[in-house]
């Protein structure tokens, strides 16, 4: 079964494209968040991040920047917020990659907040062993 953002792509459904080249394309998220708000997403039905190819990530923030740009310019907003979710648990709710592209003012609503844990740089250190990349 396609995916929500296959059958916008393909036409089935309608929608208020922005940009397409051949790995990415954007368009407005139907649930506006603040005039503006715009979903970058990829062609291909990959899932998350965790699935694409290197070129499709680079062409993700590529266009995530030029559309940044231009709600800068269309929108005047206070400031810009890029989300990209992964997987139910890491706040994606349509499995196909994409990312927001979202005008935030000042008392707007939008909230994102987490417990931070602060567990002292010899920690870290472990933890960013385990991560070399």
């Amino acid at each position: 079964m396609n995916t929500l953002f296959e059958r916008l792509l393909c036409g089935e459904l309608p929608c208020a494209k922005v940009y397409e080249d051949e790995l990415v394309f954007a368009f407005m998220d139907a649930g506006q968040v603040n005039d503006g708000h715009v979903i970058v997403a990829t062609k291909a039905p990959r899932p998350t991040l965790l699935d694409c190819t290197e070129a499709e990530a680079e062409a993700l923030m590529r266009v995530a920047r030029r559309v940044a740009l231009a709600v800068q310019q269309a929108f005047a907003p206070e400031g810009i917020t890029v989300l990209q979710a992964n997987r139910p648990a890491g706040w994606q709710t349509v499995p196909h990659l994409h990312l927001h592209v979202l005008p935030r003012h000042a008392g707007d609503g939008v909230e994102l907040t987490w417990p931070r844990k602060e567990p002292g740089i010899e920690r870290l250190r472990e933890l960013a062993a385990r991560l070399r990349v």
